[in-house]
């Protein structure tokens, strides 16, 4: 995700998010990004694992219907 940001990308986005929001706010600003973040990440894992075994239910569903 941040490949081609580099060290010195990183410094100055820090820079200026600690002059848009103070030392005070980064803090939590942190721990929504992460909690967003980890948020985002199990929604993708369970529409993969949704995708997995979706298949698997319709061939389940051909070969003995209703």
């Amino acid at each position: 995700m941040f490949h081609n940001i580099g060290i010195s990308g990183l410094l100055i986005i820090f820079a200026i998010a600690l002059i848009v929001f103070g030392p005070a706010k980064l803090p939590q600003l942190g721990k929504a990004f992460g909690e967003t973040l980890r948020e985002f990440r199990s929604s993708t894992r369970g529409i993969i694992e949704d995708d997995k075994h979706e298949p698997a239910a319709e061939l389940l569903k051909e070969r003995h219907p209703s």
